[in-house]
């Protein structure tokens, strides 16, 4: 099988590897690096337990996406969330509503809560559901995961100051 060097940027690391051009994220996150919270759920794109987040604040799913073609890419897992091992309102969100019962799915329902309060920071039940669409909780029954974005989301720090300009923060 073809090789590639590849550089990846994850939670604010650099990543140097030589990956083959078959394996995906989530092999080289978990088998390569280490990273074992981002899960293997279903290998289909299904789940939701392999999200990661890209620099620009979207989730998608590790299991689907070739390393290859992340070369230069910024990646967050779960673990990248926290400060110097703090967790974060999002994470503390969750502590705090129990929405956090076998854990296997919560690396990705963090991250898909991530991705939703970087671009809607009051977001609807309806809104909070449909964001977390693709990512099965086999545990909680959902609410009160729905109770955790909603925390999150009234717990989020705010933008830092930007002078005159417009300002954008991913919420991590």
């Amino acid at each position: 099988m073809k090789n590639r060097d590849i550089t990846l940027h994850i939670n604010g690391e650099e990543c140097r590897l030589n990956v083959a051009v078959n394996r995906t994220l989530l092999e080289v996150l978990r088998d390569q690096l280490g990273m074992t919270e981002t899960k293997y759920g279903c290998g289909t794109g299904e789940c939701g337990a392999c999200t990661v987040l890209l620099e620009d604040g979207k989730a998608i799913n590790s299991c689907l996406t070739l390393a290859a073609t992340m070369d230069g890419k910024r990646i967050t897992t779960a673990a990248g969330l926290s400060d110097f091992g703090r967790v974060n309102h999002i994470q503390q969100a969750f502590i705090d509503e129990a929405a956090i019962q076998c854990g296997y799915c919560t690396p990705g329902m963090v991250l898909k809560t991530a991705s939703l309060l970087a671009t809607n920071r009051d977001p609807s039940d309806e809104e909070i559901r449909h964001a977390l669409e693709g990512n099965i909780c086999r545990c909680t029954g959902y609410e009160k995961i729905v109770k955790a974005v909603r925390k999150a989301a009234r717990t989020m720090p705010a933008p830092a100051a930007c002078g005159a300009e417009t300002c954008t923060e991913v919420a991590q």
